[in-house]
């Protein structure tokens, strides 16, 4: 093993146990989770719904006896479910295991399906943002190598797409367009729906990845003018192992799964009939919690900015609250912040010792040294973009949590700008 991350290891291990002997810390407040928007823990609503389907309704989908049946009618319904959250048709719903398989199979599958029917095969192209999740990007660069033509688009100092760049950016050989729905790691939400509109115009097929906005904004893929829609089950409470990709009725695509023709033949794999189950569970109690949850999150992480904020040299990234025109936005639950001449894994690492878990931006890329692609395209230098902090707040997430952040985090900010080798 190589001995730095052998070291790295170590120290992550001794922080751990650190936490597990000690539930809780020092003043008496238990661990915080500010990390939601990395996953979320099961809800436990989803896994007494899931239960059943681990012994006692374990029969495949594809088994025409009743073990095999009584789950088919299970996935089924989830089907339903997931559908009903985005206004869409049942059979519109292609379960995945993952976000990151969905969006290759609509960016491969879109391309895949264009050669299959003789045109040109990867002499194509395709339009993304900057800001992208890394699973769209790298699926972009294979493709890309592949002889597909991919045009990148740029984002204001907000993360914020103009929809009139990608409209620009259509050409005669323009198969598909994908711009993720809201940023994971500022908040930022585009204009889909106006993006949408202009690739319906222009006969272009359009995904969005939605893992970050499904289930905590209001989705209407037939209003938005959504072809393609990706979603992931454990960012809504539900298990790890279930996701979705939307495929509006009549979108030309090619599976990139082959096998037992499951999911209408488009995603080859015995059905991971717990964790779909689990999904749809998440799915209805999104549904029913939304406006209710949105609302207190919004008072909560306007409260987190504003007390954030009060540290000196600390910086807001991504749309600013409380002003006109900014209010719709950012995600309810999202606020991410730089602070001048603090390196932001060092943040992370004094914050977790004080009980509170967050992040410096994707969990999906964490560990690179490379600072994050999405803060550097909104024109933050490398120097900045690696004192950052993603603060995310859940279900779970109290006022309380919110008062001991604000608390502890200036006096963390203090002694790490003391040592730090950034300078003042």
């Amino acid at each position: 093993m190589n001995p730095v991350r052998n070291y790295k290891l170590m120290g992550l291990s001794n922080r751990v146990s650190m936490r597990n002997k000690n539930k809780k810390i020092s003043n008496g407040v238990k661990s915080i989770y500010f990390d939601y928007a990395a996953t979320t823990p099961v809800d436990d609503r989803v896994k007494k719904a899931m239960e059943p389907f681990f012994k006692e309704k374990f029969g495949n989908t594809m088994s025409i006896h009743s073990f095999g049946q009584e789950a088919k009618i299970a996935l089924e319904k989830s089907r339903e479910t997931v559908a009903d959250l985005i206004n869409a048709k049942p059979n519109e719903i292609i379960f995945t295991g993952s976000a990151t398989e969905s969006n290759n199979l609509a960016l491969k599958g879109v391309v895949f399906a264009r050669r299959s029917l003789g045109k040109g095969g990867f002499a194509a192209h395709i339009i993304i943002s900057q800001i992208e999740h890394p699973c769209i990007m790298e699926t972009a660069n294979w493709l890309e190598k592949q002889g597909v033509n991919i045009t990148r688009i740029s984002v204001d100092k907000y993360g914020l797409v103009n929809p009139l760049d990608v409209k620009k950016a259509i050409r005669k050989d323009t198969i598909l367009v994908s711009i993720i729905h809201a940023l994971n790691e500022i908040g930022t939400i585009q204009p889909i729906e106006k993006i949408g509109k202009i690739c319906c115009s222009r006969r272009v097929y359009f995904h969005t990845d939605a893992v970050q906005s499904f289930g905590k904004i209001p989705i209407d893929v037939d209003k938005m003018n959504i072809d393609l829609l990706t979603a992931s089950s454990h960012k809504i409470y539900g298990p790890k192992g279930a996701a979705c990709l939307f495929i509006k009725e009549g979108v030309k695509i090619e599976p990139i799964l082959h096998g037992g023709g499951q999911e209408m033949g488009l995603r080859g794999s015995t059905s991971n009939v717990p964790a779909i189950v689990g999904f749809a569970k998440a799915c209805e109690i999104c549904k029913k919690e939304m406006k209710k949850e949105t609302q207190r999150l919004i008072k909560l992480r306007d409260k987190l900015i504003k007390g954030v904020l009060q540290i000196k040299d600390s910086h807001l990234t991504g749309p600013p609250c409380g002003e006109a025109g900014h209010l719709e936005k950012r995600l309810p639950n999202n606020a991410n912040f730089w602070f001048s001449f603090i390196e932001g894994e060092s943040l992370v690492v004094r914050l977790d010792l004080k009980g509170i878990a967050v992040s410096t931006g994707s969990a999906c890329s964490s560990a690179k040294l490379e600072p994050s692609h999405v803060l550097l395209a909104i024109g933050l230098k490398p120097e900045e973009a690696h004192c950052s902090l993603r603060i995310s707040l859940g279900r779970q997430t109290k006022e309380k949590d919110i008062d001991y952040l604000i608390k502890v985090l200036p006096n963390i900010v203090k002694n790490l700008r003391r040592i730090s080798p950034y300078g003042k």
